[in-house]
């Protein structure tokens, strides 16, 4: 962290403490100023990310635990919320709905269905940007609308890899459209995003402090979906007639080739003219005895594969680390510029072959070459270096570059010793069948498609699909709890064998988890202790004589803008009790309003903070002024369609 943002959070800190204590002079009850001093907390944590979101929700739901021990002090007759009722969370019908929803699309993912709906969309769309756009936006829509939106993007990210590469379109294009529209897909049904599955729980939190002639009825399935359907549209229109305009012209990703092709591929995409190189270490060289990290920084070469005197190959996971030592007579597989290779060469007195020779199978394009992969935001490496984690050593990945906001960094510029960030697209020379073991890591996003491996459980299609249709039909058909019904489907696909139990484990984004399960006792002290009252009060005084209309709008502006700097899920727990009050207050329906904060934390276009922004980011090459612009108006056609469509639907 830089002294900047080191200042900023200080400063914020300090703005923030002065505001808790502004209100702890101005609320009715001691009870609301402890509320209140901890809602700002939770704000300013998430805001300026002072510690993980998942930690921040925690710490909120211990401090509020620890209220009960310490209420005397606080000047409290009991806890901010009940010690029997501080972890319900974890055994909410939401939590649980995520879990089971989080399964369910790994086990889709496992039988090779993107490869399928990728084939098919190139056959229907062919190689037209007008035509493919619609295709895949409406496409990763419908995904999303029955899976979480960061899940649905990243499935569909090596689907959108593979139709630019065979279409020649660029990955610019495509990616900001898909990704846009797997957040709007999540408005479709209520199980398309946190903010909808944890919605019906809060209402019936809400309940609770409600007189029975105010008591809401939870929303179905489909409540939302003429609303979803209508974002959706609007997205897929925005693009087809506007993307010329504000999707970015071109990057350094266009035309890309077939990742098979290595050198070709790295050249095009990147505009690094490496190549590979194989080369011998006579006995009299200076490089005897020497580690590979002793030269490859200062030489700007990348050993990717190497054998010593008992000619054992070293190449993939557990082969060439930068601890390697280098022997006579040892044989170097190199990826590096022709100038970088034969200055290296010059210098240490090296033998460089015309052609591969030792390393020709090994290193040929069928068994090897250049990947991306992409670190995604529930990465368990962000804040590590390539070094710290023995990138090449522990997953077989040499880095060769890394892509960060618009730019490409190369291996002698010291990308191995800088810390991942969230989003980063990382070029790395591995095996092919490497490759497909890191597909199935969770700390890695694989971009590249097109290299031989193969399919993950095609077989077992069709007990997926028969256990999705059996979620779905009992969500759909019967009584039973969201969470039962997704579970059913979920237990099917580990039953059935289209995962394993410990894949199903792995596919859970426990981060998510946490994150809601703790945040959900913090909204009943919101709402028990009358805070949300209070504040809706205040905030009737002000907008209170304004049409009802106006009133809705102004709480989307507000879980809009919530939306931005904190959680979805955050700013929903926040907001949906404020907002029933406020519609109480105003003869609204609350259910309506709650409703309207759920749906306008999906608003989330205008800078990257969203996790499937996040993640499109390094692989197209995208750049914060690029979601500005693209964003800034997708995010003003967000309201004025979920208002328009709710006023519609609901009148």
């Amino acid at each position: 962290m830089n002294d900047k943002d080191q200042k900023k959070k200080i400063v914020a800190g300090i703005i923030s403490l002065i505001v808790a204590l502004f209100m702890a002079s101005v609320v009715p009850s001691v009870e609301v100023a402890w509320v209140m001093g901890l809602l700002i907390l939770t704000i300013y944590l998430f805001a300026f990310e002072i510690v993980d979101v998942d930690v921040a929700a925690i710490t909120i739901m211990v401090l509020l635990g620890l209220s009960t021990l310490f209420a005397p002090l606080m000047g409290l007759e009991a806890g901010l919320v009940l010690s029997n009722n501080l972890f319900d969370g974890f055994s909410s019908n939401a939590v649980m709905s995520i879990i089971a929803v989080m399964i369910i699309g790994a086990g889709l993912d496992k039988t090779g269905i993107m490869t399928q709906v990728a084939a098919f969309i190139l056959k229907i769309g062919g190689k037209t940007e007008t035509r493919i756009i619609p295709i895949i936006s409406s496409t990763v829509g419908i995904i999303s609308s029955f899976m979480q939106n960061v899940g649905a993007a990243a499935l569909f990210l090596p689907v959108v890899s593979r139709i630019s590469a065979r279409s020649g379109l660029s990955m610019s294009r495509l990616l900001m459209p898909m990704g846009f529209c797997a957040i709007l897909g999540g408005t479709v049904t209520m199980v398309g995003s946190s903010p909808l599955i944890l919605l019906n729980d809060l209402i019936l939190t809400s309940n609770k402090a409600l007189p029975a002639t105010q008591q809401m009825e939870t929303w179905g399935l489909f409540s939302v979906t003429p609303i979803g359907l209508a974002l959706v549209f609007t997205g897929i229109i925005y693009f087809v007639l506007a993307g010329r305009f504000v999707l970015p012209a071109s990057t350094k990703k266009e035309e890309a080739s077939s990742a098979t092709d290595t050198m070709e591929y790295f050249q095009q995409i990147y505009g690094i003219k490496y190549a590979m190189f194989e080369v011998i270490i006579p006995e009299d060289s200076v490089l005897v005895g020497k580690i590979l990290n002793d030269i490859e920084h200062d030489e700007k070469v990348r050993i990717v594969a190497a054998a010593g005197n008992a000619k054992e190959m070293c190449i993939g996971p557990n082969g060439v680390a930068r601890d390697y030592k280098i022997e006579a007579n040892t044989v170097l597989g190199i990826l590096a510029s022709n100038i970088n290779v034969q200055a290296f060469a010059e210098k240490f007195n090296l033998i460089i072959k015309n052609e591969l020779d030792y390393f020709s199978d090994a290193l040929s394009s069928s068994k090897s070459g250049i990947a991306e992969v992409v670190i995604p935001p529930s990465s368990q490496l962000i804040g590590k270096s390539a070094k710290d984690v023995w990138l090449r050593k522990a997953y077989g990945l040499a880095m060769v570059a890394l892509h960060r906001n618009g730019e490409t960094m190369s291996g002698g510029e010291g990308i191995r010793d800088l810390p991942f960030n969230a989003g980063d697209t990382l070029v790395v020379h591995t095996l092919w069948d490497n490759l497909a073991r890191v597909n199935k890591d969770k700390n890695f996003v694989v971009v590249t498609t097109e290299y031989p491996h193969e399919e993950t459980r095609p077989n077992k299609l069709v007990w997926a699909g028969i256990f999705f249709v059996i979620a779905l039909s009992m969500v759909l058909f019967t009584d039973l709890r969201l969470s039962i019904a997704l579970l059913t489907g979920a237990i099917g696909m580990v039953l059935s064998g289209v995962l394993k139990i410990e894949e199903a484990y792995e596919a859970v984004s426990w981060k998510t988890v946490f994150l809601l399960a703790s945040l959900i006792p913090l909204g009943l002290a919101v709402e028990t202790s009358g805070t949300a009252k209070w504040i809706a009060e205040q905030t009737l005084a002000v907008v209170g004589d304004m049409p009802v209309w106006v009133i809705q709008t102004a709480v989307a502006v507000l879980a809009t803008f919530f939306t931005l700097v904190m959680s979805n899920v955050g700013a929903t727990v926040l907001l949906v009790p404020l907002a029933v009050n406020i519609a109480i207050g105003v003869d609204a329906n609350p259910a309506i309003f709650a409703l309207t904060v759920a749906l306008a934390t999906s608003n989330s276009f205008l800078i990257p903070t969203h996790q499937v922004n996040a993640l499109i980011m390094g692989p197209a090459g995208y750049r914060v002024p690029d979601f500005m612009r693209a964003g800034g108006i997708m995010t003003i056609l967000f309201l004025v369609v979920l208002m328009i469509m709710m006023n519609i639907v609901f009148s």
